[in-house]
């Protein structure tokens, strides 16, 4: 029987989530949040999955009580995989990527590590290499290897504790790990390497059901005994989802949050350059797909220093040919441009003023558009996530690329992605009409170019 309600699991970096999804309409009927505070430690900074456990069964229990509850799918971010131990529990706590630690032994991970051919993952700092967390965990922790049972990715940690079973997905392991090879679609030589061939969980897709939830789960949260758990997705294949069954290639998804991501459907042959943060993703299904990304969401957070007004025509047009301008990179050790220190050219608007929403939001699309160019995109673009809702940055994106732009209606791509899962393959939405030409096209155009030509 197709469920007809399905709650979605959605640990993002900055926040957690837990969204209740209507099968027919594919949109969220409720939606809790919480911050996705890292704990300092000891032994290191590490992510409040105590935390996030309370608050997920609370929800459950909530959205079961109020609206009920047919199956549960999970999606993540991606950089983590949670250390099992013989008993069931965490053997140590699940390390946050964004720890410098793993840097204090780059050199001997370098050595080691599989190169780009092989992995299709870029060498990346802190922990966003998910095989540097655990070289370097190992080598802190000499008896950590002994004591780890499973090595599980981050969404089937969570299904771990909603089912008792141990997995791994294809798209958390292709994402930056050094953990797979996405042509072979098999684990990469990095698994031998550490000692973990024989305690990587059993690799899934992440449509398989992981398993009914446990009895004391069903009592805690009122859920029915049998109600199933599906494998998981990491994040942004998620927001993928909808649309490699909704469209025909070529064309582009954009995942907007913390990260963005650029991910490019039958495009333009291109050979990726680990050096600007491109990287090969895997998706729902196993295959391969070329991406790029950078950390825009932080970098809007950073870049308008607050909450600012949305911009009107006039003051969209105001800094379009004021000429006020943010070159890259804000955050400068991810991303197309790693290295530069970002600067204003012209007069720099105030934090707080609709117009320094509007030069952000400009220059968000231009640093998107840098990507899908690296990954080779071709055709129609779909923007999912909070920049969905930027016109200043949807507008200049379309002018920057010089094809349409799609904004999704949902508050998440990801949940209706995680849903999807559970729905046997059911198909998105129907392609959104073409938008009415632009009145600012030829401004934003020559603002591309002039940011273009500024660096």
């Amino acid at each position: 029987m197709i469920p007809r309600r399905i709650a979605v699991i959605d640990i993002g970096k900055t926040n957690a989530k837990l969204a209740l999804v209507d099968a027919g309409s594919l949109q969220e009927i409720e939606v809790v949040t919480r911050p996705n505070t890292v704990l300092p430690g000891p032994p290191y900074p590490h992510f409040d999955v105590e935390g996030h456990w309370a608050f997920l069964l609370d929800g459950l229990a909530r959205m079961q009580a109020t609206h009920g509850i047919d199956a549960i799918s999970i999606t993540t971010h991606g950089a983590s995989v949670a250390l099992i131990g013989a008993d069931g529990a965490l053997a140590a706590p699940v390390l946050d990527y964004e720890f410098d630690g793993p840097d204090t032994l780059a050199t001997e991970y370098d050595a080691i590590r599989p190169g780009f051919a092989e992995t299709g993952s870029p060498r990346l700092d802190r922990g966003l290499n998910v095989g540097a967390q655990l070289f370097w965990q190992f080598r802190s922790d000499p008896g950590l290897l002994g004591r780890v049972r499973h090595v599980v990715t981050y969404p089937q940690y969570w299904g771990l504790r909603l089912t008792g079973i141990a997995g791994a997905d294809v798209t958390s392991l292709g994402c930056h790990t050094d953990l797979w090879n996405p042509v072979a679609r098999a684990p990469s030589s990095l698994v031998t390497t550490l000692g973990i061939a024989g305690k990587l969980a059993p690799v899934r897709m992440p449509g398989e059901v992981l398993g009914p939830i446990l009895p004391e789960i069903a009592t805690r949260t009122g859920l029915p005994p049998g109600t199933k758990v599906l494998c998981g997705i990491h994040d942004s294949n998620a927001s993928l989802l909808p649309h490699l069954l909704a469209h025909q290639p070529p064309f582009s998804v954009v995942s907007t949050g913390t990260w963005v991501i650029a991910m490019a459907i039958g495009g333009d042959p291109v050979a990726l350059d680990p050096a600007r943060d491109t990287l090969m993703n895997v998706n729902a299904f196993g295959a391969p797909v070329p991406s790029a990304r950078f950390m825009g969401g932080r970098e809007h957070d950073l870049a308008t220093g607050g909450a600012c007004p949305a911009p009107t025509e006039d003051e969209l047009r105001a800094v379009l040919t004021g000429g006020a301008m943010l070159l890259p990179a804000v955050v400068n050790d991810t991303g197309p441009f790693q290295g530069r220190t970002a600067r204003w050219i012209g007069q720099e608007p105030a934090p707080g003023t609709a117009q320094r929403a509007a030069a952000v939001g400009f220059y968000l699309a231009l640093m998107t558009a840098e990507c899908l160019r690296l990954i080779g995109h071709s055709g129609p673009i779909h923007v999912e996530g909070p920049f969905a809702r930027n016109a200043a940055y949807l507008r200049m994106l379309a002018a920057a690329m010089g094809c349409t732009v799609h904004a999704t209606g949902s508050a998440t791509g990801t949940s209706q992605g995680a849903a999807l899962l559970a729905l046997q393959d059911r198909p998105a939405t129907a392609e959104p009409p073409a938008s009415a030409p632009d009145t600012l096209a030829r401004e934003l155009a020559h603002y591309a170019a002039r940011w273009a030509a500024a660096l």
